[in-house]
């Protein structure tokens, strides 16, 4: 599932900060993402304390740039840069505050051009890492929220990988139509990415009419605002998820669609459904869960789980520089 990140970082050698430098996690991450030659690091935190948690835990990481917030040398240049960013919102004595903690620092690191990527959280909440990206990044032209997706991935009978992507699982909990209409578009593009042809879902209760609501409205709204976003998506609904994925159901329910029981990119109404429906998947149907992928920013940022690994940091730091 990682051929086409691989193949990217392969070719054009890019530098990812980690925010958490000390971590023994990252640091194992960091050593083999070194080993394999797949990207260049940047470890935030003290220097001593990150070289001696590096040594105790055996891990490799000459060469990496270890930076520590407390004695960075451009730190007045880079509190400028913040005040200019928020203008208004944060005064200089609260961006150098901000700019303390590694999650901020990290992210002006990407906001200067020093770093492409960077991935965070392995301590610290989801909204830590979000916040600082929407203050400082902010969201890419045309996109207005930042939104996410986990991609499904399990064994295929046939040898191969059965993928899926599902979205937004994490990061908006009520989404409007229009929120929908770029959650299923930038899905769509994470799914690609993935080398997933999206054909997208939008899940409901009710297929084509069958129910009645307000969320039904608003997914088939979303669905029709989709194709005129994105005509060249392939993208249908409101659909229950069993017309989205078997095509005996589908065959019955909704005959003639172009994604209905083939659909490999689901859209959840909001952050319940989605949240529950993709440790369904994970849980029940075996998949490994990879995400939350945060889409709409203007540079690669990723937020990891509390309860990570250093297999899971590996992954992310490929996905989150990969993805740029």
């Amino acid at each position: 599932m990682f051929e086409n990140l691989i193949a990217t970082l392969k070719a054009e050698k890019r530098t990812i900060v980690f925010t958490e430098g000390p971590d023994p996690r990252i640091l194992e991450a960091a050593s083999r993402l070194k080993k394999d030659g797949l990207m260049d690091s940047i470890l935030i935190g003290n220097v001593d304390e990150v070289k001696a948690a590096a040594q105790a835990g055996g891990f490799d990481i000459a060469g990496m740039e270890i930076i520590d917030p407390a004695t960075y040398p451009e730190m007045d240049a880079m509190v400028a840069q913040m005040v200019e960013l928020r203008r208004g919102k944060m005064t200089e004595e609260q961006c150098r505050e901000a700019l303390s903690k590694g999650n901020y620092f990290g992210t002006m690191l990407v906001k200067m051009g020093k770093a492409d990527a960077l991935l965070g959280g392995a301590t610290y909440s989801t909204a830590d890492t979000v916040r600082p990206a929407l203050q400082i990044v902010k969201t890419k032209p045309g996109n207005k929220i930042v939104s996410s997706c986990f991609i499904l991935r399990r064994d295929a009978k046939d040898g191969g990988d059965e993928m899926y992507a599902m979205g937004d699982c994490a990061i908006n909990i009520n989404p409007s139509e229009d929120e929908l209409v770029e959650i299923a578009i930038e899905t769509a593009k994470t799914a690609q990415a993935f080398g997933i042809d999206p054909k997208v879902a939008m899940l409901s209760y009710s297929t084509m009419g069958s129910g009645k609501g307000e969320t039904v409205d608003m997914m088939r709204n979303a669905t029709a605002k989709a194709k005129a976003a994105a005509p060249d998506l392939a993208v249908d609904g409101e659909l229950q998820f069993d017309a989205a994925f078997s095509p005996v159901v589908a065959a019955t329910k909704c005959k003639g669609s172009p994604v209905a029981g083939k659909a490999n990119t689901f859209i959840f109404p909001d952050i319940n459904a989605g949240n529950i429906g993709y440790k369904i998947a994970q849980r029940l149907g075996g998949f490994e869960a990879y995400g939350p992928i945060l889409q709409g920013l203007n540079a690669p940022i990723n937020d990891l789980s509390r309860g990570c690994n250093a297999d899971e940091v590996y992954q992310m730091a490929i996905i989150t520089a990969g993805l740029k």
